[in-house]
């Protein structure tokens, strides 16, 4: 071999190392497609592993296909994945997962963060999209908040028409659910990133952020 077939020989197996190594370290996408149109959900498996685990395989699983956003409140946040568009629970088969809200990411508008009871380790498929910063929420040292674990990367114009929709007050949880039900069309894994899907899904109230009027 010449020196310089060496060379771009050397040079090929440098780039296709990197490549691979940029390819295995792209963070999963999900893109929810709605009726009102497509949100893009980048997700920080880095930082909250178990949550966005446990979000990928609801969305492998179909869970989130034809559930609404069924609390909408302006200027703080849009929750879904627990209702069908008449209100009847969706129910998921995995068990609750570890608060991961102590891993430094902040529910600053456009992230994404777990849903859950009073229980800190309540979260098992509802999330919510914070249309605004609501630091609040954020978990410390000292207190347990809602975990970060991705955030929006296209489509936040979405989350903006769905959070000026008009809201009313039925029963039970619905507090806040909008007039016209937006939904999910779709959930699906656009980018899998470093994620590799578990062999087998493990078994699962009523998951919510605190509402504005609370404390933590």
């Amino acid at each position: 071999m010449t020196l310089k077939n060496y060379f771009f020989a050397l040079v090929f197996l440098v780039w296709n190392n990197l490549c691979w190594a940029q390819n295995g370290s792209q963070p999963p996408l999900v893109e929810l497609k709605t009726d009102i149109g497509s949100i893009i959900l980048e997700l920080n498996i880095d930082k909250a592993p178990v949550t966005v685990n446990n979000f990928l395989e609801h969305v492998s699983n179909y869970h989130y296909d034809g559930v609404i956003f069924h609390r909408v409140i302006k200027n703080f946040m849009i929750q879904t994945g627990g209702f069908t568009f008449d209100l009847t629970p969706k129910d998921t088969d995995r068990n609750p997962i570890a608060n991961e809200s102590k891993n430094g990411l902040s529910n600053k508008r456009g992230s994404i963060a777990m849903a859950r009871t009073g229980d800190p380790n309540s979260g098992k498929a509802q999330f919510f999209i914070n249309h605004k910063d609501n630091i609040f929420l954020d978990g410390a040292d000292d207190k347990w908040g809602y975990a970060v674990f991705g955030q929006v990367k296209f489509g936040m114009s979405v989350v903006d028409k769905i959070a000026e929709m008009k809201t009313q007050k039925l029963f039970g949880p619905f507090t806040d659910i909008p007039q016209k039900r937006p939904m999910i069309l779709s959930a699906k894994i656009i980018s899998q990133g470093s994620w590799i899907k578990e062999e087998k899904a493990i078994p699962s109230l009523i998951e919510r952020p605190i509402p504005l009027t609370e404390t933590m």
